[in-house]
């Protein structure tokens, strides 16, 4: 099985701008995430903000069986969906990410040439009659069993390097968050609305900030080169974050918003 090399990637290839709206999107995305369904729903809506696609989807692929599962439900006719099953292991992305504990955002044009591509049964079968010449995965959980991944798709244009790099950039935090819904659905009794618990929690904007790139897993000299910040002043942030919810260390700041726990006291 042949797994590509992670890209040579770092925030600082990218422009501030870049990373701007890549914080925006996680701060979206983490906001109003309230368990996987809320995720994939908003995952699909939010990345295309960043990269630019004609068709965006939450694909869960079941290595063992060959089946897949799409979000959104009904986008892809039964049709479609029973001719990519057919060649499931035969496709470059899932061959690539299946796993593979280092898979990283890979295009179809990473593995192929346009040209070998073109002459794939996998390509006449399923992605011409669907119109889809260009295809990115990021994928945000592989195990022994499944394989989880945003997919890209464009008719015409091409990923670019940059795109493929800022999706990269973006992908070990979407990852985070995943995993965080999936953590969420267990837990009950769970109010929907992240968004309204933090608020309720008096955390400021800056605080929200800093805690969504802690609990994507963001150490604080990370955060601080995002924000354009000193560590010591992101330092000062979770002192102030840790105080007001109660708490003595980054991941109980982290499930204490998650979980709307009142402070001890």
């Amino acid at each position: 099985m042949f797994h590509p090399q992670p890209p040579a990637v770092s925030a600082n290839q990218l422009s501030s701008r870049d990373l701007r709206r890549a914080l925006d999107v996680l701060h979206a995305l983490g906001d109003c995430c309230a368990g996987s369904g809320d995720f994939a729903r908003r995952g699909i809506e939010l990345l295309p903000r960043l990269i630019g696609s004609d068709l965006t989807t939450l694909v869960v692929c079941d290595i063992e069986s060959g089946h897949r599962i799409v979000r959104p439900e009904g986008l892809l006719s039964r049709s479609a969906v029973e001719v990519f099953d057919h060649y499931f292991h035969e496709h470059p992305l899932v061959r690539a990410h299946s796993r593979n504990a280092h898979a990283v955002t890979t295009r179809i044009s990473d593995l192929l040439r346009p040209a070998e591509f073109h002459r794939l049964p996998l390509y006449n079968d399923y992605y011409r009659p669907i119109r889809i010449e260009h295809t990115m995965a990021m994928p945000i959980h592989v195990d022994e069993r499944f394989l989880v991944s945003f997919v890209f798709n464009r008719e015409r244009a091409k990923f670019c390097e940059r795109e493929r790099d800022l999706s990269e950039v973006l992908r070990p935090h979407v990852a985070n968050l995943y995993r965080y819904s999936v953590a969420l659905d267990r837990m009950p009794l769970l109010p929907s609305d992240l968004s309204r618990r933090r608020t309720a929690l008096a955390l400021t904007p800056r605080e929200r900030e800093v805690l969504d790139w802690v609990a994507a897993g963001k150490t604080n000299r990370d955060v601080a080169a995002i924000l354009g910040a000193s560590p010591r002043t992101v330092e000062k942030h979770l002192e102030r974050i840790f105080e007001k919810l109660g708490v003595e260390t980054r991941t109980a700041a982290v499930m204490r918003v998650a979980r709307q726990d009142k402070p001890p006291g």
